[in-house]
């Protein structure tokens, strides 16, 4: 082994070698007899075809790595299914920037040259991000990579689309949609990104119709006041008691509208007076269909203006007459600042248009409630329980399903429509007509929303329609890992649909892992100048040292990124490393065969096996930071600190059962911190073993119990503790004195500590600890792991104080 250790030369050898060697691929080293034949199957969640690995994927990566890694040790079949997203209007976005770049656009091009232009550049540039999970170690089984575009992958997509027509499910409708200008699409909740504005707030009179004054509203757009429909206040709301059934006249225009009364209205925004304008605000749309109000629309699908008199103006050129009328007519009250949000395409940052539009729609009534029960029965788990229960409510209360998006790059959606408007939904493509069997068809042009084929990955990655032997060996799968914020997007969409196609939700667990923040808190974004490229951190520290600090950061939903738990990472690889090289110098001709005769030995076989133990309650958790800090503690202050210099005498003296039982123990380390950190432990692994450990084996539980070893190593830790605070030499003999001369090394103190002041600064510890631990209101309402450290605090107190005598 060479002095020291270095990450990048060991980490890219072992991800070429476990890949050529077909180790990542389904089924490799699965042990039927000893598993139960078992799979444990895991789909990642697909990329977008033009993505790059960031610190979220790193993080998703690592947790589903770790789980793979672990059930493939056990000896299950395990899949780690790969793949791409065609991500529709990111895609697409891109493509158009290069046309745009080249003098030309989208629509000059065409359609059928636009898409093999698409194609071509996908081929060239696109899906780079599975070389980058390479990068991190991700056991995925690369060689089943599918596409959402793949050929079978579309037959997938049409099927079900059909199959959901066939249900009575999918009809047409002019809704409000989120609508983006530029790209002229509608746009689901997602792709919109609401950022800070600064925006004027206008305050505008609307006279009564019977002359007996006015009524003041205020809006951030003035120049909708052109497709007003109503006025709406709050029933309770005593300033506008007398004007509701009143009509107004709306400024500009001259038409007359009701006042109605809304509970949705709020009361304390600007003037309490609402506005409606159902053709281009969401909460107008609902007030407007829920009062029986006629359907407006003043703006075209480009952002421009089509009211009359107004026609081809830009919105700016528009609200700008509007308040030139407003103040010669003196109907303009006042205007004030505004900050708020808004929405913006998070591909070309165009302001969102609400516009009402005709879209294909998914009825969600009857789809969701299996998916609701399934949920609500624990069938399916979301961690942490928070988001289970928001999964819950986001299907309750979901709406019916946009499907349907003004793109060229995606799913064509498979309805034609013959010349006397019949509309026929099959796949394969009808030869005619389902109604009149004209063969005069038009295939409709819009394309499906990306989540609509994202929604069948767990199954259609498997050869779904098709019944094939993957599809019935491995669905469904196991866990899911995930974002929060496309749990309504994505994970409620592939449960509705495995539970409709298949029969069986598609996963029993979701976990939602943590969104990583940068340093200071803000969130990561390249635009910010805070965002951190995971390889960053590889190319510094190494693929191990990232994963351990992600997965050491993991505990709560929202994390600051930390380079200090990724150095750490990186201080663990190279104590195993130092530590192995330490066993292997006095190694030679000796087999791992555990032989404990001293107490260090029995005490490290017994603190590995609790470990292991504890990773085996923790792993189905989904713990991963404790892990993480359990095999930290483990590798440095147990096996490195206190095992490793208690038996440096025995291993220079030669002891071979020493050192077999020394080869044994690290053995069981490696394999304990495989999943965590896979190419340190394999490299060391591999100096004295021809097996892969990536295969296993996971370590059995030790048949024998170790208390009285785990005992009189604590008394030697504890004595340990007291003098190095206070340089105080607790009495002790035969073993425990060995132990404690070769990990301390009292030797080399240069004073005398002080018996009398060391007990009294305990019987303070532990006055103070008795204390708050008395305190009924600290342990009800402390966190319970600041209970239970004072708890341990105050216990160490009290052996140490009865250790010294006192």
């Amino acid at each position: 082994m060479d002095s020291r250790y270095d990450p990048k030369g060991v980490e890219d050898r072992w991800q070429r070698t476990w890949e050529a060697d077909g180790l990542y691929q389904a089924g490799a080293g699965a042990r039927p007899a000893q598993a139960g034949d078992e799979t444990f199957v895991i789909c990642v969640p697909p990329p977008n075809v033009t993505g790059e690995l960031h610190m979220g994927h790193a993080l998703n990566g690592s947790m589903q790595d770790c789980l793979t890694r672990w059930h493939r040790m056990r000896g299950y079949d395990t899949l780690w299914q790969p793949g791409y997203d065609h991500a529709g209007i990111a895609t697409q976005n891109v493509v158009e920037k290069q046309l745009i770049a080249e003098g030309t656009t989208r629509q000059e091009l065409g359609r059928d040259a636009f898409l093999e232009r698409t194609w071509e550049w996908l081929d060239r540039t696109g899906r780079t991000i599975m070389g980058q999970y390479r990068r991190l170690g991700a056991s995925l089984d690369y060689s089943r990579e599918r596409f959402t575009m793949d050929p079978g992958y579309v037959e997938s997509v049409m099927t079900f689309f059909v199959r959901l027509w066939d249900a009575g499910w999918i009809y047409r409708a002019n809704r409000i949609v989120n609508w983006c200008p530029y790209h002229q699409t509608a746009l689901s909740d997602l792709e919109v990104e609401h950022v800070e504005a600064d925006d004027a707030l206008t305050y505008v009179r609307y006279p009564f119709a019977d002359g007996s004054g006015s009524i003041t509203i205020a809006t951030v757009r003035p120049a909708t006041i052109l497709a007003d429909v109503a006025i709406a206040v709050h029933p309770d709301d005593p300033r506008y008691a007398d004007a509701i059934g009143k009509e107004v006249v709306v400024p500009v225009v001259g038409r007359r509208i009701p006042v109605i009364a809304d509970t949705r209205v709020e009361p304390e925004f600007g003037s309490g007076a609402l506005k409606i304008t159902p053709g281009h605000d969401p909460l107008d749309f609902e007030i407007g269909r829920d009062h029986g109000l006629e359907t407006l629309t003043a703006i075209g699908p480009d952002g421009r203006m089509i009211a009359e008199g107004f026609e081809g103006l830009t919105q700016a050129e528009a609200e700008q007459q509007v308040l030139d009328w407003l103040k010669a007519h003196d109907q303009l009250a006042k205007r004030e600042s505004l900050h708020h949000a808004v929405g913006t395409c998070e591909r070309c940052h165009t302001r969102i248009e609400p516009l009402i539009s005709p879209q294909w729609w998914c009825r969600m009534d009857e789809l969701a409630a299996p998916a609701i029960d399934a949920l609500e029965a624990g069938r399916v788990r979301f961690h942490p329980e928070s988001q289970h229960r928001f999964a819950i409510d986001s299907l309750k209360g979901a709406p019916d399903w946009c499907v349907s998006r003004q793109l060229w790059w995606g799913h064509q959606i498979p309805i034609w429509t013959c010349p006397d408007g019949h509309l026929t939904c099959e796949w394969p493509p009808p030869e005619a007509c389902g109604e009149c069997g004209s063969t005069e068809l038009v295939r409709e042009t819009d394309v499906l929303d990306t989540w609509f084929s994202s929604a069948l990955w767990p199954f259609a990655t498997l050869g779904w329609p098709e019944q094939t032997p993957e599809l019935e060996r491995y669905y469904p799968g196991n866990v899911n890992v995930t974002a929060r914020e496309i749990i309504r997007l994505w994970e409620n969409r592939m449960i509705f649909s495995g539970l409709f196609l298949m029969g069986e939700v598609p996963f029993t667990d979701v976990i939602i892992n943590s969104t990583v923040l940068a340093v200071d808190g803000r969130r990561m974004s390249k635009s910010l100048g805070t965002g951190i490229d995971p390889l960053e951190a590889v190319d510094k520290h190494g693929a191990d040292a990232l994963r351990y600090g992600l997965l050491k950061i993991s505990s709560t939903q929202d994390v600051r990124f930390s380079w200090g738990a990724i150095e750490e990472g990186g201080k663990l690889a190279n104590k195993l490393w130092n530590v192995a090289r330490l066993i292997f110098q006095h190694a030679e001709g000796i087999a791992p065969i555990a032989r404990p005769e001293a107490l260090e030995e029995r005490w490290i076989l017994g603190r590995i096996d609790e470990t292991r133990r504890e990773l085996d309650e923790l792993w189905p958790q989904f713990d991963f930071a404790h892990a993480a800090d359990a095999l930290y503690h483990l590798v440095f202050d147990d096996f490195c600190d206190w095992y490793a210099e208690a038996i440096k005498p025995r291993l220079y003296e030669g002891e071979e059962a020493a050192v077999a039982t020394a080869l044994a123990a690290l053995e069981r380390l490696l394999a304990l911190l495989h999943p965590v950190q896979p190419h340190v432990t394999e490299e060391i692994w591999a100096q004295f073993h021809e097996r892969r450990l990536i295969l296993g084996p996971w370590p059995e539980p030790l048949a024998a119990a170790e208390g009285a070893a785990s005992d009189a190593l604590t008394r030697v830790q504890d004595a340990a503790t007291t003098f190095r605070r206070s340089g105080v030499v607790v009495a002790l003999e035969g073993e425990e004195k060995r132990i404690f001369d070769a990990v301390v090394k009292p030797e080399r103190a240069t004073s005398t500590g002080d018996v009398d002041a060391e007990c009294a600064r305990l019987r303070k510890e532990i006055a103070r600890g008795e204390g708050m631990l008395a305190n009924e209101k600290f342990v009800s309402s402390a966190p319970a792991e600041v209970v239970e450290a004072e708890r341990e605090k105050l216990a160490r107190y009290q052996r140490e104080l009865e250790a010294l005598g006192c």
